[in-house]
């Protein structure tokens, strides 16, 4: 079976799609708080400490195992950032955390309630994520004989 035909069969089957959705959410959680951190000049020791956790927890946090919104508060806001979390039903925002202003509020235009910064950091958490996929799907191959 050829690389392509193994790919094809493995991504028919049923619920594939929704898994591989959920691994992208998660690499690019993992790339995004990374970059942060990364960009903030920080160790993970450093943001440890600054958290009040062990570096090994910072290290699970950026893999997103056993992630929290209050754990993910605690961390951006070590950074000097603050999380926020909103739901998107097509044009409608509705916060949940974060812009206390607009907690219970609905917004249209999904995009007007981003800040520039927060576009950008998603915009490299993104980025990042698909070179990590890339890597993944790279790494993930089956060894053929020559």
């Amino acid at each position: 079976m050829s690389l392509k035909e193994w790919e094809t069969r493995v991504l028919e089957a049923a619920g594939a799609g929704e898994r591989v959705r959920d691994i992208e959410d998660e690499l690019r959680l993992a790339a995004g708080l990374t970059a942060l951190r990364e960009r903030a000049g920080l160790s993970q020791r450093e943001l440890a400490k600054r958290v009040g956790v062990s570096q090994p927890r910072i290290a699970a946090i950026e893999r997103s195992r056993n992630v929290t919104i209050d754990i993910l508060e605690q961390y951006v806001g070590a950074l000097g950032a603050r999380l926020e979390v909103s739901v998107v039903q097509g044009r409608r925002r509705t916060p949940l955390v974060g812009d206390r202003s607009q907690i219970g509020r609905s917004r249209t235009g999904a995009a007007r309630g981003s800040k520039a910064a927060t576009g950008k950091v998603a915009k490299e958490a993104t980025t990042a994520a698909r070179k990590v996929t890339a890597k993944a799907k790279t790494s993930a191959k089956p060894k053929t004989k020559a």
